[in-house]
């Protein structure tokens, strides 16, 4: 576990995201994940988030269409199938596959690998889980090498969306 600060002035309580890897970034939302196996998981937390349904966050964190660069990370190197579409059952191209009491599940899928990714928000708490199953050698290689950029990214998106939900 590690936490990264929030610049920007953003309130005390909330300057933190915490950060889990590893199987237990899964505990709680395992069901949520929706798949049989999970080869990767990370988990990141930031409590005194603010208000905001899990779908209103999600929506905040990746919009409804995907930009060029998730385009080019998501549908070129990971090669998961996106959605063209914008509409109620598709964030930034991913399809909505479950709404749960204070939770929404985003799923992608491709020949490379499964994607997964859960946002809760309950009581002022927002998280987002990330797993991935491979399906094949080539996908675990190319995650492998996108996982700590998407591990320095993901702080951002919390900052990001809070600024947009405020």
């Amino acid at each position: 576990m590690y936490t990264q600060p929030y610049m920007n002035g953003v309130t005390a309580m909330s300057r933190t995201i915490r950060s889990d890897v590893g199987a237990t970034a899964v505990d709680g939302a395992a069901r949520a994940v929706a798949l049989d196996r999970v080869d990767y998981a990370d988990r990141f937390t930031q409590e005194g988030a603010g208000r905001g349904t899990a779908e209103q966050w999600a929506r905040a964190m990746f919009g409804d269409s995907p930009s060029p660069v998730e385009r080019l990370i998501w549908g070129g190197a990971l090669r998961l199938r996106l959605d063209r579409a914008a509409g109620p059952e598709t964030i930034a191209g991913w399809t909505v596959g479950e709404r749960g009491d204070g939770w929404i599940r985003m799923e992608a899928d491709g020949p490379l690998l499964a994607g997964r990714l859960v946002v809760r928000a309950h009581a002022g708490t927002v998280s987002l889980t990330t797993a991935v199953r491979y399906r094949s050698r080539p996908g675990e290689r190319v995650w492998r090498a996108l996982a700590p950029v998407h591990r320095r990214l993901a702080p951002t998106l919390f900052r990001d969306a809070a600024r947009a939900l405020s």
